[in-house]
């Protein structure tokens, strides 16, 4: 048996618990891993509302990625061995002691970073190249909009387009996490509190062309107004609701397109396929140092209740972690 962290029924941060389940066992082409740290998304939130609901036949256990070591190799793999440090892309399990996760969707986690380190990117890493690189083809020279700067999606989607050659404007909801995505090279900087976006836009450059989206309906109308032409917007949340009057005239207009995607619930072959592009193409900047996991808060396992609740508070800029305690975390 091993420890994993669920709730205990549907309801807040303080239903979650440790219980006791079966080992995970590598079927063919997996790997199960020792589980360092695991992070925390937005996603795990709405699953312990339950309002997010597995893939089907996937594990109910939350966490959508982990670091840590391979424990065990499966039949017919290769690529891995044991005592390997990796990082996962999970479809659910991330909050326990081990792991079974596809070997296609474990990267090695690059020499310049610690296991706790690793842990803070499988799922923004996959999430920012698959919508703004493999959907919305973002180009050198183009302005990124990115909603929502300070969130780990944000933190690393500016650094990632900078490396890129790429200008980014962001919008947030405070001063100092403006400041904290100026610091990540973020160029243009909205308050969205204080400041309509759109306005701030078609003022200072004029128009974006790419919109990496966590709001949703309340953003449509506004996101398609500042698009350039050719512009393409990639919906990846629906925080701001789930329903919205589009304008087909005014993206018809601009030549847009709207791509809409989530990462959980994607077939494996299409997990995969981002996960090696992710490591041909993002780990590289890691280990030149122009991409760093930008992490705001590093909790026990044992306390993912508070680490929920910091997220749900949302003033942290960056990730939020859970380690397992007395895990070997070099």
């Amino acid at each position: 048996m091993h420890a994993i962290l669920q709730p205990e029924g549907i309801g807040g941060p303080e239903t979650l618990a440790w219980t006791q389940a079966p080992e995970p066992v590598a079927g063919p082409g997996e790997v199960v891993i020792d589980i360092a740290a695991a992070g925390v998304n937005r996603a795990d939130l709405l699953q312990r509302q339950g309002r997010y609901d597995p893939p089907p036949g996937s594990t109910p256990i939350m966490g959508l990625e982990c670091a840590g070591r391979v424990h065990a190799l499966g039949p017919g793999v290769t690529s891995l061995a044991v005592g390997d440090r990796v990082a996962a892309l999970l479809v659910g399990g991330g909050y326990a002691q081990r792991v079974a996760v596809p070997a296609a969707q474990v990267l090695p986690v690059p020499a310049s970073l610690s296991l706790i380190e690793a842990a803070a990117l499988p799922e923004v890493a996959c999430t920012v190249w698959s919508n703004v690189f493999m959907s919305a083809r973002l180009a050198q020279g183009e302005w990124l909009l990115v909603h929502g700067g300070g969130s780990g999606i944000g933190t690393h989607a500016i650094q990632v387009a900078r490396a890129a050659g790429a200008r980014i404007a962001v919008t947030a909801g405070s001063d100092d996490k403006l400041q904290a995505c100026a610091g990540l090279g973020a160029d243009l900087l909205i308050n969205h509190r204080t400041q309509d976006f759109a306005e701030v836009i078609a003022e200072e450059i004029g128009g974006v062309d790419v919109v990496l989206d966590i709001i949703g309906a309340k953003y449509l109308a506004r996101n398609v107004a500042v698009l350039n032409r050719n512009g393409r917007i990639a919906v990846i949340g629906m925080q701001g609701g789930v329903r919205g009057e589009l304008d087909l005239g005014a993206l018809l207009g601009r030549n847009g397109t709207i791509h809409a995607a989530s990462l959980r619930g994607r077939p494996p072959a299409e997990k995969a396929d981002i996960c090696r592009q992710v490591e041909r193409f993002v780990w590289p900047w890691i280990d030149a140092g122009l991409v760093r996991p930008v992490i705001a808060a590093q909790l026990p396992m044992s306390s993912a209740g508070e680490a929920h609740r910091l997220l749900e508070d949302g003033q942290v800029t960056g990730k939020i972690l859970l380690t397992v305690d007395g895990a070997g975390l070099a």
